[in-house]
């Protein structure tokens, strides 16, 4: 599994570790080894890049459709040494319940690309990228690779703070066919994937397009999530070099659920109302509208959920809609034998909208309505009660007549990039050095619309329009350039020292299109504030070492530091991330950018990875890596203003200092002969604050407190066996318990879900123009356990937001290679 082919002999076997400790087996021929292995025996879940001077691990294509066809590849590396990933679907494709901890690192501090091609910080409401989901076809992935330390100096990335996850995109065939698979499973999920390659053409030329198309229904709510999406890819490879061309057109639409809220987050009236999940109530809108007509239940008052649902009612429907379009062309040029030239330049489009049709008494909005509808407010009447019932009347007549409004967040997306990058072998010495440019322009709209068919936002699928206001509009404007050189010097034939440093410079700048209002009587109002920040930081460096200490072993170690890059976002900086431009006014910004700086870590690692061919009976082989880590990250900034939909207010966002990180990981496969192998990988993490901080004048006690969302423990475990076409194989995931707060008062308890992958090959009758078909199970928690999959940090103290495991899901896929 580590550092071994498939297909191999025992003998071979350990000369081929031997050789790989010595020239640097990469994840890309070893997935190309084990795409053309003997199919008789037991597949690699995991395979080491052993020329590495960091944690380094990548799964193959094979791998990642065994774990659930058409996966996201993020969910897919869940098995790997040090992830935790949690989602409340089974393919992980649900962006607003994403969550993904590497080594106390979050997914907004991680770095993320497609052959090369950066896909931002993977925001739910993102400014500077897309999924990976969205920006390949899971099916087309040839393999993913996972740095666990900062990532490599070259990673087009200003977040990767805690390390890089590279997705590969497949190249075309050099043989004409296609490639057919159907799945079918639980809640009515049905996907379907044709890949059409051309084979090789021409001199050196070759293609394919693929189609994917997925549907399912949410397991807790009758809305059909998935899209489609075409990826297409054209190659020209001779002597001279090899031309890439990429394209990939993504329409996804993914209804979603809202987080149950625990402890203060809720209401005092509905305290005791936290149910599992907290599904829409879409189509069953007779249902919905009863509910909000006025009765005792929400203290008839129009347009109002159940006092006793608290913050738990459910809204009427909430979908994510994105459509995507990603390009690049790639020419890596061998200039001489021991010189190349890699140039790539990549365009990406997003246009999408985050929906949600809900109570129009709900987070205070009738007192926004107010603001752009002064005449909805009623005060002339004898009671206070009366004037709120004819208000909030006034208002459900104003959007419809339902109860309901719409609000959209609407996002786009238009950048460019360019990246160079030119490889020198001078000796011992192989010089990199490399420049990577992009121009982004994005924007975020929050905008209003009544709730009627007239308007098509009775559905979560259909885009809305007629809208009644624009809250506010803010558009973004931000440059990158980031440099890097670096040198890997093979000292001795053993060792191999690497040192470099690279440059992340950025300029940020945005414009307030619509200015959200305020309300009449606020004498201190709250405006999003305008100004460019540039953050350049030119030296940051890394240096490494690989040692191959015996044929069989080989100690590496790294220390790096790093730097995440301001987010440029407006109202999505109190929901998403720590913004300088959701600051409440001028002067506050003003004085953030004089004297705040970006967060930043150094991370230090040392590690060793192993293979021994075994005769003790049964175990046959043993391949395995562990790693001991450091982290020191400063300038940690949070967020502490609350969110709230009328006059949001200042962020105020606080350098709370530094976290200090240490951890533990160990992975290993034992090898029982060609048919049997156990995989397992127990992570240690242990991240506290180091300081504590100070918020509306009260002195926050976090010093010494755990990181909430990620678990101190954590394991993974594979059993694989494979009898000639049959293969199958048993997946454990272990997530220790988790703190859901800053001040560690509330926490979730731990969770075991077991997974079955079961294959047979089919025998083909001659005369059928099929070269291969398998048919395959794949079945997703077992033990259909219940807990907390998702777990989002809300507060200080006393309460937090949290999402459902999903059950127990069973699907069935058929393939055909023609």
């Amino acid at each position: 599994m580590f550092c071994s082919k498939r297909g191999a002999s025992r003998a071979a076997l350990s000369m081929t570790c031997a050789l790989t400790a010595l020239l640097g087996y990469s994840a890309a021929q070893a997935a190309e080894d084990a795409s053309a292995a003997d199919a008789s025996e037991v597949s690699e879940v995991v395979v080491t890049m052993a020329k590495t001077t960091q944690s380094s691990v990548a799964m193959d294509a094979q791998e990642v459709q065994r774990t659930l066809p058409g996966i996201n590849p993020l969910k897919a590396i869940e098995t790997l040494p040090g992830v935790v990933f949690e989602t409340a679907d089974p393919w992980g494709n649900d962006e607003q319940n994403e969550s993904l901890f590497v080594h106390g690192f979050s997914t907004q501090q991680l770095g993320y690309t497609l052959d090369g091609v950066p896909l931002g910080d993977q925001q739910y409401g993102n400014y500077n990228g897309l999924s990976a989901a969205r920006a390949v076809i899971s099916e087309d992935v040839s393999r993913i690779s996972l740095e666990s330390g900062a990532g490599a100096l070259g990673v087009a990335s200003t977040s990767n703070l805690g390390g890089a996850i590279e997705t590969f995109s497949r190249d075309p065939s050099k043989v004409f066919g296609a490639d057919v698979r159907q799945t079918l499973g639980s809640y009515a999920a049905t996907r379907t994937f044709l890949r059409l390659d051309t084979g090789e053409f021409g001199n050196g030329n070759s293609a394919y397009i693929s189609y994917a198309h997925q549907s399912a229904r949410a397991w807790d709510f009758d809305g059909f999530q998935g899209g489609d999406q075409f990826t297409a890819k054209y190659v020209h490879d001779d002597a001279r070099g090899k031309l890439t061309v990429f394209l990939d057109v993504s329409r996804k639409i993914d209804p979603n659920e809202d987080a149950v809220n625990f402890g203060n987050q809720q209401t005092a009236a509905g305290q005791g109302f936290i149910p599992y999940t907290r599904p829409f109530q879409f189509p069953n809108f007779a249902q919905e509208k009863a509910s909000l007509a006025p009765s005792a239940a929400n203290g008839n008052l129009p347009g109002t959920p159940p006092t006793a649902q608290g913050n738990n009612f459910s809204n009427y429907h909430s979908a994510e809609q994105r459509d995507d379009v990603l390009s690049y062309a790639k020419y890596d040029y061998q200039i001489a034998s021991n010189l190349s030239w890699s140039n790539q330049a990549y365009y990406h489009y997003d246009y999408g909208r985050g929906i949600v049709a809900g109570p129009v008494n709900t987070a205070g909005l009738p007192a926004l309505f107010s603001v752009y509808f002064p005449g909805l407010t009623v005060s002339n009447l004898a009671t206070p009660l009366a004037n709120q019932q004819a208000t909030l009347q006034n208002i459900v007549n104003q959007f419809g007549g339902a109860g309901l409004a719409v609000r959209t967040t609407e996002y786009h997306i238009n950048r460019e990039g360019g990246i160079s990058t030119l490889n020198w072998t001078l000796g011992q010495h192989n010089i990199e050095a490399g420049v990577w440019y992009e121009h982004n322009e994005s924007g975020q709209h929050r905008v209003w619309y009544p709730f009627s068919g007239a308007n098509n936002d009775t559905t979560p699928y259909d885009i809305p329009t007629g809208q009644a206001f624009t809250q506010d509009a803010v558009d973004f404007y931000t440059n990158t350039v980031q440099l890097h050189l670096q040198d890997q010097w093979r000292i001795l034939p053993q060792l191999q020292l690497e040192a470099g440093f690279k440059s992340s410079l950025q300029t940020a700048d945005n414009k307030v299109l619509i200015q959200q209002r305020n309300a009449l009587t606020n004498t201190n109002p709250t405006q999003f504030p305008t100004g460019s920040l540039t953050t350049n930081k030119w030296f940051l460096p890394q240096v490494g070492a690989v040692w191959d200490a015996t044929a069989s072993e080989q100690v590496f170690a790294n220390i790096q530091q790093n730097v995440r890059q301001f987010i440029p976002f407006s109202q999505g900086g109190n929901f998403y991330g720590a913004s300088p431009w959701s600051l409440g006014n001028q002067a506050a910004f003003n004085l953030f950018k004089q004297t705040v700086n970006p967060e930043m870590d150094w991370t230090y690692e040392l590690g060793v990875r192993s293979h021994h061919a075994l005769d003790l009976g049964l175990l046959t082989s043993f391949d395995g890596q562990a790693s001991v880590y450091h982290v020191d990250f400063s300038n940690r900034l949070f967020n502490v203003a609350p969110f709230n939909f009328i006059n949001p207010p200042p962020s105020i966002l606080v350098n709370v200092g530094g976290v200090a990180t240490n951890g533990v990981d160990i992975a290993g496969t034992l090898n029982f002969g060609p048919h049997f192998q156990f995989y397992d990988a127990l992570s240690y993490n242990h991240s506290t604050y180091s300081s504590n901080f100070s918020s509306a004048g009260q002195i926050v006690p976090i010093k010494g407190t755990e990181v909430p969302g990620e678990p101190d423990w954590s394991n993974k475990l594979i059993l694989s066996t494979n009898f000639g076409p049959f293969q199958a194989q048993i997946s454990g995931d272990f997530v220790g318990k988790r703190f859901a707060t800053y001040e560690n008062d509330l926490s979730v308890p731990s969770t075991f879900q077991v997974g079955l992958e079961a294959s047979y090959q089919l025998s083909v009758p001659a005369g059928i123009p099929v070269q291969s078909a398998k048919l395959s199970l794949n079945a997703t928690n077992l033990g259909n356990i219940k807990g907390v999959s998702t777990l989002v940090t809300t507060s200080n103290a006393g309460g937090y937001q949290a999402f459902p495991i999903a059950p127990t899901e069973v699907f069935v896929t058929l393939e055909a290679q023609f």
